[in-house]
Order: C-alpha cells, then structure tokens, then sequence
C-alpha cells in the first residue's frame, strides 16, 4: 500500500470553495424506470462542492486527539496509510473533508473490491461516493460482506428498482413549502439547509438531492424558508438537516441559528447530524461554544453500529452532552448490518455510556435500489421484543415506519394489550405470560363496581391462571 502525504485528493472540480455561490449548478437526473429493472447508467453530473470555508482564525483542530485517545483501528489504519500526516493535520476536519475518498482509483488502495463494488463505483450513481479518511479507518479491508462497509460502499444492487420504491418516497417534494423546507407535521418543519454530506451513506433517504448542489448554503435561499416560519406561528419546533448542517462552517451555522432564535414563536431547535459517527473531528470547542449560544437545542444523531462508537466519537458527544445539548440516536434498521439483537443491544448500550439515548429504531425507507438493506418489518417487532424487558428502557428506541407517501412517522411494536375480562385488562410482559390489571377507569359490564374480599384488596397486578 502507498503512503500518502497531506497533498490534496479531489475528483474532478470538487474542492472547498471560497463561497457557496461558487458551487457549480446541479444537473437534471433521468428519472428511474418503475419495474424491477436493472437500471441504466445516469448521465453524469456536476461534483458536490463543499460547504464554504470557516472565516480567518476559526480553523480549529479537534483538541484531545492523541495516540492514546485513538482507537486502535483508527490509529493503525492512520500509520499504515497515512504515516507522513501529521496527528494534528489528521485530527483537523477541514483536513479530513479535503482528503476525501472519492473515486474508485482511490479506493482500490485502501480496501480489495470485489465485482459488485467495483462494478458500481465504475458507473454513474444516483447517490455520490465519498467517504472521510477517518470513517475508512473503521472498514474491512478484505471482507465487502462487513456491514459497516456495504453502508457507504457502491454496490450494484443500488441499480436495481423494486416494486413500491421511489426516489421520494416519503413525498418530501410534494410537502415542501418552498425549496428545502418541509412542513408536514403542524406545528415543526424540516428545515435542509445544505445537501452536502462528508460520508454518504448508500441507504440514504435523500439520495435525490444530496450531493447534487440543488440546495446548497446560500442565505438566498434560506430567507425564504425563514419568511415562511416567521409568517406561521403554529411553527414551534424547526428540524435542521440536509445533507449535514455540520459541514457548514461555525459562522454560516450561527448565522442560521440566530436567524431563526429571532422568531419569537420558534420554541426549540433541532439539528440532525452523522458527524460524531463519521467525523467526529468537526465536533471542536469553537462549535460547541457557539452552539450553546442557542439553547434550547437539541440534536440527533445518526449511528447505526457499534464499530461506530470509537474513542474519537465517545469524545464528541461528551463534548456535545456537556454543553447541555441532549443528544439522541436515529438508528435505521439494515439488513446484514443491525438486523441481530447481539449487534443491536452493543450499539444501543455503548451508545448509552456516550449519553446518547436511543430515540428512533427505523424502518429502511424504500429508497429506489434499496431492497438489498430492508429487512421485514417483523423483524424489527421481533427485536424491540427481545430488547424490552432484558435491558433498561432507556436503551429501547421506537420502531417506526415512515409511511410512504408523507404520512409521517407510525410506532409499531409487539402487542403487549392481550384484551380484557371481568373488568381487567389483561397484559402480556417481555417473558410472554399474562397479567390483570384493574381497569378502574371503565364501567363494569353489570353497571356496578366489582367488590373484592378484604384478603385481595390490595393485589393490582395477578396472574392469569
């Protein structure tokens, strides 16, 4: 394998440009066909540019990076691949960001590709290829069946459409209000501020838009969006996303931020990011220190493995959790990659020693060429049912399914309400067996209250027999 040094590695014009108006133009994308096909190749389109640059002074490298507080896959996949890099250069996520994987050329020096994969990053893709030198670090070299790495690995099954996918799914376009802001729920919108991401992820719900410069960071654009929540006061609650608003510089972030902290009926702000999964190094005192300007503030992060929860990411949310940011996790079910309760349960429990709550368990959208991640959904009852009961219920998310065709997000789960009898409700526990409870808020059958000798008053809960 070669050793790198810190020269720059780009795919065609992609760089960090001065401003986001310098970003090229997004290109129209031929619309997928609606029978399992294999689809043909996409013509191509302008690279994703980055995110503005951080104004003069505010380049700041992610401190508490050293040898010792690395994980040990991170740190050898740095010495082998990268050993003329200097630790602070490698712990610098402007660094990181420029030094992306981008091409399959590049990638061939890091991992042994096989057919599939090397098959799919040789053609045009809906969804761009790009990955962090970081986030490589966590990847098999050898093995393309490992989970984490079909999840941003091309694969040719992403050409393949099945019967009920589309490329929004979830009609996010037909909600849309004005460009980049989606307001399906009454009272909160999704705001998507940027379409860039560092890593993308192949199961991505947005691989319509992402990385195709259609919304980029311009203030232009997000006026619009900021006009339409200060006219509707039913809006309380404002989801910031994209892309990952992260990639933004500390500056631009603020600016939007403060922007909608001026509209006096916006109660709380939400910001959805992947970085402490995948570039834990944007997460540096000077963006904490902003961000704890704006409370109350929320985020949710997106981690879907435990390979994820290395030294560097646990770094990341304590710095985060210490600014009083309350941070839970969005994990979608995948096939292959999180679909067993071993793998789950580790995840969930390390994410939270990370003071990441689990929040959401869900549903793989059916995103076009999407079948090779779904699993069914009763897999998904299945392993709420073999989490509830044998761990705390803090490390239990809600399953949901985002229902196509912008229905918004529906829980499922085992059924635990197993009916009633003579007054009771009968209930099934997490070891199957059932329970009374006294239903003291419904009117008997006979009109009159049940009376119960003065031996059994006191019993509320009793077994079936």
């Amino acid at each position: 394998m070669p050793t790198h040094t810190t020269e720059m590695h780009t795919q065609g014009n992609e760089s960090l440009p001065s401003d986001p108006e310098d970003e090229p133009p997004s290109q129209v994308r031929d619309e997928l066909s609606t029978p399992i096909v294999r689809l043909a190749p996409r013509a191509p389109r302008a690279p994703a540019s980055a995110p503005s640059e951080p104004e003069q002074g505010s380049r700041w490298r992610f401190r508490g990076g050293n040898s010792r507080r690395q994980s040990e896959p991170v740190n050898a996949f740095r010495k082998r691949h990268f050993s003329g890099v200097p630790l602070s250069e490698w712990n610098d996520w402007h660094w990181q960001v420029s030094h992306r994987i981008r091409s399959l050329h590049q990638l061939e020096q890091y991992l042994q590709l096989d057919a599939s994969e090397h098959d799919a990053l040789g053609a045009n893709t809906m969804l761009p290829f790009a990955i962090t030198p970081y986030y490589l670090a966590l990847l098999n070299a050898t093995d393309p069946r490992q989970g984490l790495r079909r999840t941003v690995v091309s694969n040719v099954s992403e050409f393949e459409r099945s019967p009920g996918e589309a490329d929004d799914p979830l009609a996010e376009d037909s909600h849309a209000v004005v460009p980049g802001l989606i307001h399906r729920y009454p009272d909160r919108v999704l705001f998507l501020a940027v379409d860039y991401c560092t890593t993308y992820c192949r199961y991505c719900t947005r691989s319509r838009v992402v990385g195709s410069n259609e919304l980029t960071a311009k203030i232009e654009r997000w006026q619009l969006g900021l006009d339409y929540i200060r006219a509707h006061r039913e809006v309380r609650d404002v989801l910031i996303s994209g892309g990952d608003p992260l990639s933004m510089s500390d500056e631009r972030l603020d600016w939007l931020l403060t922007e909608l902290r001026r509209i006096p009926h916006v109660e709380f702000l939400r910001i959805g990011t992947k970085m402490p999964a995948v570039l834990p190094q944007r997460i540096t005192k000077p963006l904490v220190t902003m961000l704890r300007k704006h409370h109350p503030l929320w985020m949710s992060l997106h981690y879907i493995h435990p390979d994820e929860c290395t030294t560097e990411s646990r770094t990341a949310c304590e710095r985060l959790a210490d600014a009083g940011i309350p941070l839970g996790s969005q994990t979608v079910l995948l096939k292959g990659v999180n679909d067993d309760v071993h793998t789950l349960q580790s995840l969930i429990h390390q994410l939270l020693t990370m003071r990441v709550r689990p929040y959401y368990l869900y549903q793989c959208d059916p995103i076009s060429g999407s079948r090779h991640f779904r699993t069914s959904v009763s897999k998904g009852i299945e392993l709420i049912a073999q989490l509830r009961g044998h761990t705390t219920g803090y490390a239990v998310p809600t399953y949901v399914i985002d229902a196509p065709g912008g229905g918004g997000k529906i829980p499922l789960g085992p059924e635990y309400f197993a009916g009633r009898e003579a007054g009771d409700v009968l209930l099934r526990n997490f070891e199957g067996k059932l329970y009374r409870y006294p239903d003291d808020g419904a009117e008997p059958a006979s009109g009159a209250p049940e009376v119960l000798p003065p031996e059994r008053s006191h019993l509320h809960l009793r077994t079936v027999r």
